[in-house]
């Protein structure tokens, strides 16, 4: 005879079902990285992650921008979209949260550009901070090969977002080692009143987490030259300011893209901690 308590217990209505509410002092701008593959099949590549966030009640966006462009370029359209998004909506500051490109392309802006009082604070995911050997493997493919790549990246970009002419090679040359370490970083130093934390990630190669086999090929070669990263992003390239967590996540699944049950939950789980530790913080 089954237990009639135990099965109605399963029904139980819960005094709070909704998720959790968290409570930030400005609202979270997302910044995207280079590339659009999330604007093909969703509103941006950031977006995901941006519903994410506002499930908890934190007021958060998520703006796309030119998919391939010069970090000076990008860096320029996400001044003119925080002070615009502030002004529209009465907000101070905000905290500006980047993925991968995203976080160089604030860090010139906070650097060279009048935006660094409308920020809160700077926390960069799986940035190339140093670099990534991956933008080096790339550029040593056949010229002929890399020019026709890039036309087609300039055209797909042109076409996404039209307001501003792409380069996408010129873009990749930025994210080499060699230029981040040796030209931007001495050139872009941090600014005051902002505070700078980084996340790491790194699965595959190296670690115990399973990678998409689309990316294995490139995950080993970060491997033999950087260590573990995650498929794009060494875990030590990643590292600047205050860096609080390496995670086991793809640099696709960091968006919401490539997901197994494996990487959802842990993809569920990085994100609310991100708001939550901005929150202990006081930002």
């Amino acid at each position: 005879m089954p237990d009639r308590s135990a099965i109605l217990k399963r029904f139980e209505l819960k005094e709070y079902p909704q998720p959790e509410l968290l409570k930030l002092k400005y609202p979270i701008f997302l910044c995207h990285g280079y590339g659009a593959i999330g604007s093909v099949i969703k509103s941006g590549p950031l977006h995901d992650p941006c519903m994410k966030i506002r499930e908890h009640g934190v007021v958060s966006i998520a703006p796309n921008i030119v998919p391939y462009a010069r970090i000076e370029t990008r860096a320029e359209n996400w001044v003119k979209l925080i002070h615009a998004f502030c002004e529209d909506h009465g907000y101070e500051k905000v905290n500006v949260v980047t993925h991968s490109m995203g976080g160089l392309d604030m860090r010139c802006a906070l650097s060279k550009m009048d935006v660094a009082d409308r920020v809160e604070s700077l926390t960069t995911i799986a940035t190339p901070h140093h670099g990534s050997s991956l933008a080096d493997l790339v550029l040593k493919a056949p010229e002929l090969l890399t020019e026709k790549l890039s036309l087609v990246f300039d055209w797909f970009g042109d076409n996404v977002f039209p307001k501003t002419k792409s380069d996408a090679l010129g873009s990749l040359e930025q994210l080499t080692c060699s230029y981040v370490t040796k030209v931007f970083n001495p050139e872009h130093p941090d600014v005051e009143n902002v505070t700078y934390y980084s996340y790491s990630a790194a699965v595959g190669k190296g670690t115990k987490y399973s990678i998409n086999p689309v990316l294995k090929f490139q995950n080993i070669q970060i491997f033999e030259k950087e260590g573990d990263n995650d498929a794009f992003v060494s875990t030590e390239s990643a590292k600047w300011g205050t860096h609080l967590e390496t995670v086991p996540l793809s640099h696709l699944a960091q968006m919401h893209l490539q997901m197994n049950k494996e990487s959802k939950k842990i993809y569920d789980q990085f994100w609310i901690n991100v708001i939550k530790r901005l929150a202990e913080n006081g930002h």
